[in-house]
């Protein structure tokens, strides 16, 4: 089993573009994994090798390396960063001992970043952040740098001082030992002069540095009060407890395009990010503690399901504690089943290698052919240790899918249904109003990139339309003394059943309420309930516009019945006939779904989107401005929202990013409800 003092389990992330991928190759590079660099733009780097990924240039879903770093272990998570495929982060996380953040520094921090901090914050893990692309074009280190504090609230320790920027990139002043660091040709490095025009810089950064890491500790700060200065041994251990507890953040920067800055983001990793053995205790759903040490019983928790063409589907886990050996008998603490472990891989993009040795707690391991295992799933030897799952972001969007030939609705819904194993933020669903078969998941881009994943494994013919808005409708005004009658003599016995109710609407959110105040047996007690169940069926498919209707009482108060002729059958006709006249007789309004929608932006674009949220009959209810990014809070139409997605990417150049939920239901104005019926008649009409 590999030293897990030394050992180092940790996951990339940041926003989409920073070049978290090319980073993730530059270090395979380095330690050996690869002999040439892979690029994205040319799909040919170890981690995304999905046709979807090749195509869009980006990661769509966790890719998985394993490497070794100065003869210690590495295990290493590639999370996607845009905001469409990164709905599971929580799950990359948990599997996790630290987290190694990618900033891009033409963009610096925007509003996705706080959005990932904020989660690896939540979670607590120790983190380091890399600057990247220091070699493109408009790339400004202090706006990136700054922005760390600034944006994020950190409290940055730089450990690397670029030397020149943009195409002048050529080294870094190492701010622990003041010796510049020069890049050669394959990422190599040499000693050399630190620049005078930077020398001053350099030595009040170091200054700060030092101030930053006495900060976070108070024997260290009366120490450098004191002498007015610290060892580098004191600084070292001062920035290991500071990074552990959060306080402190390590900065390195990079050009992983041109494989400059790779060693020393993992000299970073090894010697500051902390192994599983510093993992605090893993929580159980039932109150119970796991200590992450290979001394206690094994578990493993599953974070991440894939399919294979070759191998089928691949269950991909971290040792939360214990060691995992070959031909293991598992059992799997969430359904009782009990699971078969053959070999034990470790994937480096699609490659997987045998390990024929135990590997314990922060091992990224993958297994073949379980059978009855899913994502979020513990697995254990003994006893009935169950990992507290990580909560999932909400789902954003729901498109229908229709089969291109009319008739194979089954062989579609089958063909996404198998996606759903390897990607847990997507659902699917039948809407019992319209027969149609729904899909939800994080954006446009991921529903879409699914379908065509679909499509191409399963070789199924498969149309997106957008889904009709789940509007209802519902009753203004009362509508009292309504008969429902139901008469028919069609030789032998017939059919009479014969009701009177009282319609009135209730409060939003109040529901239906049906009240029995028969007396004197005018309707007998067992076709009561069947004029209930007519009235609420009628409800179901409503009148205006073919959606439910909601929030009111139905009260039965008279009727009739027929000796031979009644059944339940006709009283629940009768209920049906009632309801519809009393829906004639009353004012009915029908309503529409309003979204609380949360949209972050560059404060540049926040003009625009505020904007275009009031074009979209939107209220906005403010707004919070905070280190150059705007969050806005606005209640719109869900009706307004189905495609909001790609406009605000082309509003905000793919800087913006936003999340609603489900807020209420309010009154239709009667130009978009005249559009609704007008479009529920067409439709019935064909």
């Amino acid at each position: 089993m590999p030293d897990l003092k030394t050992q180092r389990t940790y996951a990339l992330v940041g926003h989409g573009g920073s070049g978290k991928t090319t980073v993730a190759e530059m270090l395979l590079f380095n330690s050996g994994v690869v002999n040439r660099l892979g690029k994205v733009e040319e799909g040919s780097t170890v981690l995304d090798f999905e046709p979807e990924e090749i195509k869009r240039r980006g990661s769509v879903q966790p890719g998985f390396a394993s490497y070794k770093w100065n003869k210690n272990d590495h295990f290493l998570i590639d999370t996607p960063g845009d905001s469409n495929f990164a709905g599971d982060l929580s799950y990359s996380l948990t599997a996790a001992d630290g987290v190694v953040m990618v900033i891009d520094a033409v963009d610096g921090v925007k509003p996705l970043t706080r959005k990932v901090w904020a989660l690896v914050q939540d979670m607590g893990l120790p983190a380091m952040i890399v600057i990247n692309k220091m070699d493109r074009d408009r790339a400004d280190f202090d706006m990136a740098f700054h922005g760390i504090s600034e944006a994020l609230g950190a409290r940055p320790v730089l450990l690397y001082y670029p030397i020149g920027s943009k195409e002048n990139f050529k080294g870094v002043v190492d701010m622990m030992s003041g010796k510049a660091l020069l890049f050669g040709e394959d990422g190599a490095v040499t000693e050399g002069e630190v620049p005078g025009d930077i020398a001053d810089e350099v030595e009040t950064l170091r200054e700060t540095m030092i101030e930053n890491i006495a900060e976070s500790d108070e024997e260290l700060m009366e120490k450098y009060f004191e002498e007015g200065e610290l060892s580098p041994e004191d600084i070292t251990k001062g920035l290991q407890s500071g990074v552990a507890s959060g306080e402190l953040v390590p900065v390195v920067v990079s050009a992983a395009l041109n494989c400059q800055g790779g060693q020393m983001i993992l000299d970073t990793v090894q010697n500051l990010l902390p192994g599983p053995l510093d993992h605090k205790p893993w929580q159980g759903e039932d109150g119970s503690e796991l200590a992450s040490s290979p001394d206690e019983p094994l578990a493993c928790f599953v974070f991440k399901t894939q399919a294979d063409p070759f191998a089928g589907q691949l269950t991909v886990v971290r040792v939360l504690a214990g060691q995992l050996s070959p031909d293991s008998q598992l059992l799997n603490t969430g359904n009782g089943e009990k699971e078969r472990v053959g070999q034990l891989l470790v994937m480096n993009g699609k490659e997987q290698a045998p390990i024929k040795t135990p590997m314990g707690p922060g091992a990224i391991v993958t297994l073949a052919k379980l059978k009855n295992t899913r994502t979020g799933d513990t697995l254990v030897e003994k006893g009935q240790f169950k990992l507290v799952k990580p909560e999932l972001a909400p789902q954003l969007i729901t498109f229908a899918l229709a089969p291109e030939v009319k008739g194979e609705e089954d062989k579609v819904y089958a063909a996404v249904a198998k996606l759903l194993d390897e990607d847990i933020t997507l659902t699917l669903g039948r809407d019992e109003e319209s027969g149609d078969i729904l899909l939800s998941g994080m954006g446009q881009n991921h529903i879409e990139i699914s379908v065509e994943k679909a499509k191409r494994r399963y070789k199924t013919a498969i149309v997106l339309k957008t889904p009709k808005v789940p509007y209802r409708e519902t009753f203004k005004t009362g509508a009292r003394e309504i008969q429902g009658r139901h008469k028919k003599q069609s030789g032998g016995r017939g059919q009479f059943g014969d009701c009177w109710i009282h319609v009135a609407p209730r409060a939003s959110g109040e529901g239906y309420e049906f009240v029995d105040q028969i007396v004197g047996g005018s309707i007998p007690r067992q076709f009561i309930p069947a004029v209930d169940k007519g009235v609420q069926e009628t409800a179901a498919r409503g009148v205006l516009a073919g959606f439910p209707v909601i929030d009111f009482q139905v009260t039965l108060y008279d009727g009739s019945y027929h000796n031979v002729d009644s059944s339940e059958m006709a009283f629940k006709v009768a209920g049906s006939l009632a309801f519809k006249k009393a829906c004639e007789k009353a004012k009915m309004a029908l309503l529409e779904p309003i979204m609380l929608v949360t949209v972050a932006v560059p404060d540049a674009f926040m003009g625009d989107v505020i904007g275009d949220l009031s074009s979209r009959r939107g209220k906005v209810l403010g707004s919070d401005s905070q280190a150059g990014i705007t969050e806005v809070k606005a209640n719109v139409p869900m009706a307004e929202m189905l495609r909001y997605a790609p406009d605000l990417n082309s509003m905000t150049g793919g800087q913006g990013t936003f999340f609603m939920e489900f807020a209420s239901y309010e009154e239709c104005p009667p130009q978009e409800t005249e559009k609704v019926i007008a479009a529920h008649k067409k439709n019935d009409g064909e």
